[in-house]
């Protein structure tokens, strides 16, 4: 497109316009009707090619450079336009990517993190559930403790009234024939008997 010839459609308007000058310059009697309207007529032919020519070479050196060159820059203009939008497209795709990426990561990182916490959840409730088996134990531990505490002095404080009950009735159905140390010694042995045959 970098020519600096006119083009046919150029030059046929060109061409108009001498023609229609032409004939607005004729003489009155050159409007006659009929046939001679469309040709030429010699005398004017020649001032009309003339000018044609003249026109036609003003065009060809100053206009049609203008033109060209004006062309060739809107060309320039829409392609650079074209150029840079295709580049804002692929700018832009290359931006959805990276960030369908990003959002692809921190949806993995999530679910990292929920499975972490997961895992976290279940060792914190294993360590719990351990705790309080280890303290219900200690507190079953200690109550047979204090149980068993308790069973001995209560034993202990029994045995002391059966012994000494035991003494006193033994006093009596027996009478003197045995002295208190006797007696208590009789009632004890009874009752480590008793409390043996009790165990088994």
């Amino acid at each position: 497109m970098n020519t600096n010839k006119p083009g046919f459609a150029g030059l046929v308007g060109v061409a108009g316009g001498l023609a229609l000058m032409s004939q607005l310059a004729a003489p009155a009697t050159a409007y006659a009707a009929g046939a001679d309207i469309l040709l030429p007529k010699p005398a004017e032919f020649i001032p009309a090619l003339i000018a044609f020519l003249v026109i036609w070479l003003i065009m060809a050196k100053v206009a049609w450079p203008a033109i060209i060159q004006t062309l060739d820059a809107r060309q320039e203009r829409i392609e650079g336009d074209l150029k840079a939008a295709e580049d804002a497209k692929e700018q832009a795709e290359a931006k959805a990517q990276a960030y369908d990426e990003r959002v692809a990561a921190a949806e993995r990182r999530a679910d990292e993190i929920i499975a972490e916490a997961k895992r976290d959840a279940e060792v914190m409730r294993a360590d719990m559930i351990a705790e309080a088996q280890e303290e219900s134990q200690a507190i079953i531990g200690k109550a047979r403790g204090v149980i068993d505490a308790e069973r001995a002095k209560a034993m202990q404080e029994l045995s002391g009234s059966i012994v000494d009950l035991s003494v006193e009735i033994a006093t009596k159905v027996i009478g003197d024939g045995l002295d208190i140390e006797q007696q208590r010694a009789l009632a004890i042995k009874y009752l480590s008997e008793v409390g043996s045959l009790n165990d088994d």
